[in-house]
């Protein structure tokens, strides 16, 4: 009986998990509440990745979210003011469900350009 306790615990020990990710899955989208279908990532697939994207201003801001499943984990935030880009990345199951956008438009950073331009107009006299 020990003989069959040990072979068994050594068998669970060694047995590689079998774990599959599923992350929530939607391509493009306007809103949040159109990302919310879910898929089981392949074996090779270990991160649930969210990507948001606006551009424009005001009233005309234009948002895109993605989300699928990924290999890597290719984290990114850019933000030009105007327009903004960002992934987030997670690794455990449905991680990826908040749509919330980590993208703030930089009001500071269009103010410096609108700054700069009028510093540039009145040194050149216009």
């Amino acid at each position: 009986m020990k003989a069959v306790l040990i072979a068994l615990l050594a068998a669970v020990l060694c047995a590689e998990q079998a774990s599959s990710l599923f992350c929530y899955t939607c391509e493009n989208e306007h809103s949040n509440w159109n990302c919310l279908k879910t898929y089981k990532c392949e074996d090779n697939e270990k991160y649930c990745t969210t990507t948001y994207s606006s551009a424009g201003f005001g009233k005309d801001m234009g948002h895109r979210i993605t989300k699928k499943c990924s290999v890597d984990c290719p984290e990114t935030n850019v933000n030009f003011g105007v327009a903004a880009y960002s992934t987030k990345c997670c690794s455990t199951s449905l991680c990826n469900f908040s749509g919330a956008n980590s993208i703030k438009i930089s009001y500071a950073v269009m103010l410096l350009g609108v700054v700069a331009s009028l510093v540039c107009v009145i040194k050149a006299g216009l």
